[in-house]
């Protein structure tokens, strides 16, 4: 696109972007490069107040708008607060340090950061002491004084501590398990794990060879007698001396340990092992680096397709380390262990293959639960005895059980069974006990909405929350007086923070934001570190003492950021006319906007990555560059929508599942109704919209499309997946089930199935080093547009890029690629 470009209200910045030409062909070499400096020192410029945005300054080094606070964190006083800042591509992190009372931050230098308070530790009994890791060495901080002891030093990393009853502190490196007695300071090997065959000792011969040279040869006879008597002597010597370590634990060679827990008093140790040769690596592939360090291609080891991925599931063992005796764990004890929950799924692909299927019980293959959102082990033990809560959940991602664990028996016994048709969540796991009692707490989504649960052993339990919105996010405060929580009750978009009281059940709003925020309880109890933001405002560090007035910690955000009129996007709730909820969008206006002018505005649906995210909120966008590149096309004359469609998070578990086995049906639907509500709301023309996205994103611009292809004028999709079979097993199991049980979900929900129905222009963008979603999608779905002869569809290569682009470049030609696309095919 070159030359004029009529009523579109473009900069010179902008008209540079596209490759259009703001001065003649006359202009002399001096003018072209008085021109050139001054477009170079425009998109350099931060942009000012009244000014245009630049794709270049949007696209730019994110640190214009300012280095954010992460990852902060309580010091052990209560009235200190940790956090790092990190510039971008910088190659490390910078630590600070503020109280609560002072007006800014302090910056550690390395050799203080082993002073710093940490954010991860375990307490002791009395809550006196704190034991942590700090770069794989052990240290205990005594907390009424401050003094901290360093009792590792050594290359080999600790890999977990706890305190023991008696405040002795046990921790584990690899498989060794090592106590440090805090009486005498004696350093004991509680547990030595071998995962190998035990050796076989002493033997008779059993060859008729070996039986005459033991017969004939007096010599040999002896040194076979002596052997014996040695090993029978060492032996006694174990059992016996009680100066000596304990003996090696020998597992066989067939597994290898996944996880391991002590008890408190340092018994028994619980163990999950998992099969060996199980890898998440791809046996098949790896991803080539074409741009390697040496010149040459780099192979780079890729994860395993879901349709080749086959998880082995886990298998827990109980050793008693007083008795050195072991248990299996049987799963019998969970409900529903043996049940065909895809009998189902199973028979109608059997029939649509022309078989029939013959349901059958078998156990089940579990394993430990796995979160994406937590930090908390799926082992709690009940600190104050020897009770332990195991989570786990199935590999075929429908049942998630709590239970505890027999340890005489070595047998489990269901507390809770979460049961999902479609798939548990791998959110809205978090539970624990509550202290001196038999009582679990627990979050669970079996009815439709992640609640608190409290559940005393023998009775059923019971709802400390309820009603239709999200609770996440738990914290027992340091009493166990009040479970603390994140919830968005006044909105969906809108988070909180509330406590519930464990005895009465009184439930208290303790924050009043009007955006999005994460929260952390201090130490004490009094206060809640908050990272709080809003539409317009990233992410700040605020301080509320419960009961008290919020006061702002930080203020990172650049004055070059605050100062522009960013457009606050408007939060809808678009009708569904396909029987679903309302579905919640954020909306973004053409500058000057006048719903009853005669020519009607071309519009742009953005669809976030990820499936299941949250991005119609009230608070500020992860997805930054896009906040920033929709308030640009509202300059330019475009309605923005940008919508929560079916499968994303924050809506409750109907809402989440509504993809299941047809991903990219529902969604195209919500996009239907959302470009019906822009033309009947926002004065768009519905022949005039486009649509683009990254990662899900992108596969929803393709299913959009191919399956409805006269609803958008042109598309691009970002780092897109092209078909699932190829995507990893964690995430796509859940939705699709695996290829191998359910072809049918696969076909229908994979672009490279629908390919044909292509009528539009498309814009195809993939980084070379995409390890999330392959390259390779992109190729075999090219290939496959190419073989079916469609000519309206571009690609553009990013040979450094991972699926998160780090480039500023590559950032931008992919915006301008997108931006010139819809000036051409939407104007």
């Amino acid at each position: 696109m070159t030359g004029l470009i009529r009523n579109s209200g473009l900069s010179l910045i902008a008209i540079a972007i596209l490759g259009g030409c703001a001065s003649s062909e006359n202009h002399s070499a001096v003018q072209k490069q008085d021109m050139h400096t001054k477009v170079q020192a425009e998109l350099t410029a931060p942009p000012q107040v009244g000014e245009n945005l630049t794709l270049n300054q949007i696209m730019a080094n994110p640190d214009w708008m300012g280095v954010l606070a992460k990852g902060a964190y309580w010091g052990d006083d209560s009235q200190t607060i940790f956090f790092t800042r990190q510039a971008h591509g910088a190659p490390i992190k910078e630590y600070y340090r503020q109280d609560v009372a002072a007006a800014q931050a302090t910056q550690l230098n390395l050799n203080q950061l082993h002073h710093a308070d940490q954010e991860s530790g375990v307490f002791d009994k009395n809550r006196s002491r704190k034991a942590y890791i700090y770069q794989g060495n052990l240290f205990v901080k005594e907390l009424a004084t401050g003094q901290i002891i360093q009792l590792t030093r050594q290359n080999d990393n600790v890999d977990g501590v706890r305190f023991l009853t008696n405040g002795d502190i046990a921790f584990w490196q690899g498989d060794t398990v090592f106590r440090i007695h805090q009486d005498s300071g004696m350093f004991e090997q509680l547990a030595s794990i071998k995962m190998a065959v035990k050796p076989k000792g002493v033997e008779a011969p059993t060859s008729y060879i070996a039986k005459q040279q033991h017969r004939l040869i007096q010599y040999v006879a002896m040194q076979q007698e002596n052997a014996k008597k040695r090993e029978e002597h060492q032996n006694e010597l174990s059992q016996l001396d009680p100066t000596l370590a304990a003996k090696v634990w020998y597992l066989g060679d067939k597994e290898t340990v996944s996880d391991l827990s002590l008890s408190p008093d340092g018994r028994y140790l619980l163990l999950s092992l998992i099969d060996k040769d199980y890898s998440w690596r791809s046996e098949h592939d790896i991803m080539p680096n074409y741009l390697g360090k040496d010149g040459y291609v780099d192979a780079v080891p890729a994860r395993a397709r879901v349709a080749e991925d086959n998880p082995p599931g886990e298998r827990l063992v109980l050793l008693d380390l007083q008795t050195h005796s072991l248990k299996d764990i049987t799963i019998e004890g969970l409900e529903g262990f043996d049940e065909d929950v895809l009998s189902g799924v199973k028979s109608e692909n059997a029939k649509l293959a022309g078989d029939t299927y013959k349901s059958e019980k078998s156990p089940r293959k579990i394993q430990l639960m796995q979160d994406w959102g937590w930090s908390q082990s799926a082992v709690q033990w009940q600190e104050s005895a020897n009770r332990v809560a195991i989570m786990l959940e199935a590999v075929d991602n429908k049942d998630r059980w709590i239970a505890t664990l027999d340890l005489e028996k070595g047998s489990m016994k269901t507390q809770h069974r979460l049961h999902d048709e479609a798939w548990v969540n791998y959110n809205f796991n978090q539970f624990g006990w509550l202290p001196e009692t038999n009582n679990l707490y627990y979050l669970s989504e079996e009815t439709g909405y992640s609640h608190i649960y409290v559940k005393q052993a023998g009775k059923q339990a019971e709802p400390l929350t309820q009603g239709k919105f999200v609770v996440s996010d738990i914290t027992l405060g340091p009493k166990a007086q009040f479970i603390y929580y994140k919830a968005n009750k006044q909105h969906p978009g809108i988070d909180n923070v509330y406590r519930v009281s464990v005895k009465t059940g009184k439930d208290e709003q303790l924050t009043q934001w009007d955006g999005q925020l994460d929260y952390t309880l201090s130490p004490d109890g009094k206060s809640l570190l908050l990272n709080a933001s809003r539409r317009t405002e990233p992410g700040e560090l605020f301080i509320l003492p419960i009961g008290g007035a919020i006061k702002q910690l930080t203020s990172y955000t650049s004055d070059a950021f605050k100062k522009y009129q960013w457009q606050a996007p408007k939060v809808v709730a678009v009708p569904s006319s396909h029987g679903a909820e309302d579905i919640y969008a954020r909306v973004y206006l053409p500058q000057g906007y006048d719903k009853s002018r005669g020519e009607k505005y071309p519009a742009v649906i953005f669809n976030h990555g990820a499936g299941y995210l949250q991005n119609a909120h009230y608070g500020f966008s992860g997805y930054f560059r896009e906040f920033m590149f929709h308030n640009l096309l509202t300059q330019q004359g475009y309605v923005v929508l940008d919508m929560d469609y079916r499968g994303s998070k924050g809506y409750g578990r109907d809402w989440r599942t509504a993809v299941y086995r047809n991903m990219g049906h529902p969604e195209v639907e919500d996009l239907k109704d959302g470009v019906s509500w822009m033309a009947t709301h926002t004065n768009v023309d519905a022949s005039k919209v486009g649509t683009y996205g990254g990662s899900y994103g992108g596969f929803l611009t393709f299913m959009a499309l191919f399956t409805e292809p006269e609803l958008f004028q042109a598309g691009a999709a970002l780092r897109p997946v092209t078909d699932w079979a190829h995507y990893n097993a964690p995430y796509t199991s859940n939705i699709l089930n695996t290829p191998d049980v359910d072809p049918i979900a696969y076909e229908r929900s994979s672009p490279i199935e629908h390919a044909q129905g292509l009528q539009k222009p498309l814009l195809i963008m993939s980084g070379v080093l995409d390890d999330n979603v392959f390259f390779q999608d992109s190729v075999r779905l090219v290939q496959r547009l190419i073989e079916l002869e469609k000519p309206m569809f571009e690609t553009a290569i990013y040979p450094v890029e991972p699926h998160g682009f780090k480039q500023p470049s590559s950032w931008l030609d992919e915006y301008r690629r997108i931006y010139k696309l819809f000036e051409q095919e939407l104007k």
